[in-house]
């Protein structure tokens, strides 16, 4: 693994991490390492650093869905239009193209089922090219970008006497 890649695995897994602990870990200094993100950044290949957040600890509720989009396309709209108007929505988390039984896999926060269900409702299926949604709204989270949640007990199984 070069030095690029091991910086970017380093912020994927922590991108709190400070200019000498990057450089201290991935064995640069600390130049070729704000050179490196600085490079990666304006390339557009590194696009940005975000918090994982557990709302289950918060007393603010936050619902997620994920929601299945078929499309038909004509010869005037390609996947990349439906995609450019779909992500401008500031509801839409992540919006990817897919293989399989749908087109796109969306995911949508709001603040209630009610917000959530009228955004897909008035919002998205309406767009004409969307022929059908099928939306999962999420119950838990038990990973997210890597992070492990839960309480902390790593062995929740139950005790088996024979």
């Amino acid at each position: 693994m070069d030095s690029r890649d091991e910086l970017l695995e380093l912020l994927r897994e922590n991108a709190r991490y400070s200019t000498t602990e990057l450089a201290r870990m991935a064995d640069m200094d600390e130049d070729a390492v704000e050179e490196t993100i600085a490079d990666l950044e304006a390339a557009g290949a590194l696009r940005g650093y975000q918090a994982v957040v557990d709302w289950n600890g918060l007393d603010r509720e936050r619902v997620r869905a994920t929601v299945e989009l078929n499309v038909t396309l004509d010869r005037e709209t390609s996947y990349g239009d439906i995609a450019d108007r779909i992500a401008k929505f500031p509801e839409v988390t992540t919006l990817r193209l897919m293989s399989g039984d749908y087109d796109f896999l969306m995911e949508v926060e709001g603040d209630s089922m009610s917000e959530v269900s009228w955004f897909i409702s008035e919002k998205v299926a309406p767009i004409p090219e969307i022929t059908q949604t099928v939306t999962h709204y999420v119950m838990d989270s038990y990973k997210e970008s890597g992070i492990e949640f839960g309480d902390g007990d790593e062995d929740d199984r139950l005790s088996i006497s024979p």
